[in-house]
């Protein structure tokens, strides 16, 4: 299927800088530098960071297409982020052909790969015995171009009404034990911006952050599950009449794409899998035509996450995804070096202990891309102000429907026969 919004990331963890290309936004939208720097710092943020995130990296944006004074002009926006520690690896990941005689060490291979990372697998696809290549590109600081990206979506999606936010709901075993379903989403952004670890139980917190120092004293790493949640959401988005249309699919792809996450789910489901179905399907309550936002039919519950069949509902996306624990590992565990296919212990790269916060702006960043593709699909329009009006008039009709009932599917049996 044919995305109306694509973007393309490039460029390496150490190399000169990341670049985006962003294409399908509408001309007339309102943006600035500032509306993406606002994301790339909150992904930087978190307990548990390491000291290129903390101290070397102050990620920001530069146009370099597609903006003109301050507004999209429909052409694809081009974004830089340049990378300050690049200063550090000039040599080792120079575009450039090198000199034979500069020594091997300078170049800053590793040979020992990392279980749980691309490493290995990356190696055996391209043949090479030096992961350095794998690692540059399988890193997740390439997930600062999508944040980019990212924020471009929300900044459009906040021009129809639609606000997306997320929060960390665990780390390692630690649970939050609060339930944002039904909370405001201005609340739910204050209290995770003012956390550490964008969880929203204090005590948990707490408790997150004591599991975090016992992990960077071991040696270790954690994992964890982050939420994001997305009001205001037209209803009828997506599909159910093909496999590639259907919403959850793509949100779940996107959202699996995040480097670690290893699983995700709409609504409540691994829970719900364990019910009956009476417990599991969300009850209509009375339709409401002039609802204000897109809750025409609501719900008494929103188990199914806010998508049924593949298509919008009305009711929030709600998106989970599971982090694993960073597979890079001060205490490596054993390896083969590819050289020699000998035992050795894995390579240890500077990195993270936990970055699930992290990931939880990243995840937002690829719903709103997948929300904002799908708007754009349904409503089309080559300038926000077209799109508007489209998204205006769908309102109106889905009113219109509800007051009249169920169009006649052979109104010409109704017309008057020709004189």
């Amino acid at each position: 299927m044919l995305a109306k919004l694509r973007f393309l990331t490039a460029g390496e963890s150490h190399g000169p800088a990341l670049t985006v290309i962003l294409e399908g936004i509408p001309a007339g939208l309102p943006l600035k530098p500032e509306d993406v720097n606002r994301d790339l710092r909150r992904r930087q943020k978190g307990y548990g960071r390491g000291l290129r995130s903390r101290k070397i990296e102050s990620d920001s944006v530069r146009f370099l297409s597609g903006v003109r004074h301050g507004r999209t002009i429909g052409s694809p926006i081009a974004m830089l982020i340049e990378n300050r520690d690049f200063e550090n690896w000039r040599l080792a990941m120079s575009p450039e052909p090198l000199d034979e005689l500069i020594p091997e060490e300078k170049l800053r291979p590793f040979f020992v790969p990392r279980p749980g990372h691309a490493d290995l697998a990356g190696a055996v696809k391209f043949l090479t015995k030096d992961l350095r290549p794998v690692l540059e590109r399988a890193s997740a600081r390439e997930t600062a171009a999508r944040v980019a990206a990212g924020a471009v979506a929300k900044k459009l999606l906040s021009e129809i009404g639609v606000q997306i936010v997320s929060h960390v709901a665990a780390i390692g075993y630690v649970t939050a034990n609060i339930d944002a379903s039904q909370m405001p989403l201005t609340e739910i952004m204050e209290r995770t911006e003012a956390s550490e670890l964008r969880c929203l139980d204090p005590e948990a917190e707490a408790q997150m952050k004591q599991l975090i120092d016992e992990a960077m004293s071991k040696g270790e790493t954690l994992g964890g599950i982050f939420e994001v949640i997305a009001d205001g959401v037209p209803i009828g988005l997506g599909s159910h009449v093909q496999w590639d249309k259907k919403l959850d699919g793509r949100l779940a792809q996107a959202v699996m794409s995040i480097p670690a996450v290893k699983g995700v789910e709409i609504g409540r489901a691994f829970e719900l899998a364990q019910r009956f179905g009476s417990q599991v399907h969300d009850p209509f309550l009375a339709p409401n035509p002039n609802a204000p936002d897109w809750r025409f039919f609501p719900r008494a519950s929103n188990n199914a996450g806010g998508l049924e069949g593949g298509i919008t509902n009305g009711e929030r996306i709600v998106v989970r995804g599971a982090m694993k624990p960073i597979s890079t590992l001060r205490s490596p565990l054993p390896s083969v070096d590819l050289r020699t296919l000998q035992p050795a212990r894995a390579h240890v790269e500077r990195s993270d202990v936990c970055a699930v916060p992290a990931a939880a702006v990243v995840a937002e960043a690829m719903v709103a891309l997948v929300i904002a593709d799908a708007v754009l699909e349904k409503f089309g329009g080559d300038s926000m102000e077209e799109l508007k009006a489209n998204i205006n008039r769908f309102r109106e009709l889905v009113r219109s429907w509800m007051a009249g009932g169920e169009p006649d599917a052979h109104p010409e049996k109704n017309q008057a026969p020709n004189s």
